[in-house]
């Protein structure tokens, strides 16, 4: 594994790892996550591409000083930076979460960047305006109670939340693992980021996907309803997607049904270039 430390246009710094070799895929994380959150799916992805990932801007070694001043759009120019830079112009991008809500927005700001899209348990945002801005103001609170409340307090208000119930079979090591993760936080670090690349920052892209002409596989848990339900309205308006809902996972499909997310990612890569002739709407419905 190589890692290097990239000096993105925003002012950010962004520690980056890369192993394996063959076509660039680049892995993008959650909110209170890390490049540490994908160590195992790199183990084996690695084996067939050059699997890269990254700290988003306030998480795990980032530049945090500098996310301050982040927005949404200069997030996507970063990536977009990091890839023509470091993996020959275009990726294959993987985003969970918050990392897919980003990897959706780089491939409809830079489409030219992104070969592939692979979204786990992403939203294309919120169309309404009133509600965009009263989740925006609930990002600005929490980011709030973070500061106030510190770390410890935000996770273990965090880990309570109804979309985590389904973990709550996962092995402790795993879990403990995940924990780990979320208090190798900066706490003003996590605040800058969700002001910056929260829900209700994320401009709306649901008007927009009918337009987006990069192939793209979307994945959500069957016990994720609402994620699902996300998927499976993106994968109608999409007319290059492919559906796949898991059995017995999550909002975290990566982490609760490993080995069928591997399965479904790896067979989704290993297909010959995927084109708008191939995945026309008038083979899925």
């Amino acid at each position: 594994m190589t890692s290097a430390v990239i000096h993105a246009p925003s002012g950010i710094n962004y520690p980056i790892w890369s192993q394996g070799a063959g076509a660039p895929l680049m892995l993008l994380h959650g909110f209170t996550g890390s490049h540490e959150t994908w160590q195992q799916m790199v183990e084996q992805l690695s084996q067939g591409h050059l699997a890269t990932t990254l700290d988003l801007p306030g998480h795990g070694a980032s530049d945090t000083s500098a996310a301050q001043s982040l927005t949404f759009a200069t997030v996507l120019d970063d990536l977009a930076y990091v890839i023509e830079t470091q993996l020959g112009g275009s990726a294959d991008i993987l985003g969970y979460s918050m990392g897919g809500r980003l990897a959706l927005g780089l491939a409809l700001a830079h489409p030219a960047r992104v070969r592939n899209l692979i979204l786990e348990s992403a939203s294309p945002g919120i169309a309404d305006q009133q509600e965009r801005r009263a989740r925006q103001l609930a990002d600005t609170v929490l980011a709030e109670r973070i500061l106030a409340c510190g770390l410890e307090a935000f996770v273990a208000d965090w880990e309570r939340q109804p979309m985590w119930e389904s973990q709550a079979v996962l092995p402790e090591d795993v879990r403990l693992r995940q924990r780990q993760i979320r208090l190798g936080q900066n706490p003003h670090g996590l605040a800058a980021n969700l002001r910056a690349t929260g829900t209700g920052a994320q401009p709306s892209y649901w008007d927009r996907l009918a337009d987006l002409k990069t192939p793209a596989l979307l994945i959500a848990g069957e016990l994720d309803t609402k994620f699902a339900h996300f998927a499976a309205s993106m994968h109608d308006a999409m007319p290059h997607s492919q559906l796949e809902i898991v059995a017995n996972a999550g909002h975290a499909v990566h982490l609760e049904q490993p080995a069928r997310y591997i399965e479904l990612v790896s067979e989704y890569l290993e297909q010959p270039a995927l084109s708008a002739t191939q995945t026309q709407r008038s083979e899925r419905d």
